[in-house]
């Protein structure tokens, strides 16, 4: 691994699982917050509004979802912890279909017993199995002030030099 894929990487694995917590913290105080005013409304339409219960599952995915789609291209909770989610080839900002891809497979992912995540213990890049799959890594923020050219490229330089 080169000196600057360690610089974006180093440090992510332990950041990523802080920020989990963050966000987890975020998500239930989120749905607590629309389930209340769920049930509200649910009473004050006579029960007619309570089916919309059942949309509280997706407020993680949208959360995670919205987040990453964003200027800060990050969770708050990664965003504390000075992460960011890049596209893989290039570092540039997720868009919109990688980034549901992304949390779409994060969300398996945990559904699956957490398995996919543990490649990021044995991969060059930190990268979990739906980094993977969405062709994004989760690099650190401070370290991407530096030039970002040879992020793919082949050890010795430029692709056509």
């Amino acid at each position: 691994m080169s000196d600057f894929a360690w610089a974006l990487t180093h440090g992510t694995i332990w950041r990523r699982i802080v920020a989990f917590v963050l966000d987890g913290i975020i998500v239930l105080i989120l749905v607590k917050a629309i389930a209340v005013v769920l049930i509200l409304f649910g009473v004050v339409t006579l029960g007619l509004g309570l089916p919309l219960l059942a949309l509280l599952p997706t407020v993680p995915v949208f959360y995670n979802w919205l987040t990453v789609m964003s200027g800060l291209s990050a969770t708050p909770g990664q965003a504390l912890m000075g992460l960011v989610v890049r596209r893989d080839e290039d570092l540039g900002p997720p868009g919109g279909f990688a980034a549901l891809i992304w949390v779409i497979g994060f969300y398996v992912s945990l559904a699956l017993s957490g398995l996919p995540l543990l490649l990021a213990l044995f991969s060059a890049r930190r990268r979990t199995a739906h980094d993977v799959i969405a062709g994004l890594v989760v690099v650190r923020a401070e370290a991407l002030t530096g030039s970002a050219w040879s992020w793919n490229m082949r050890a010795g330089g430029p692709p056509f030099a």
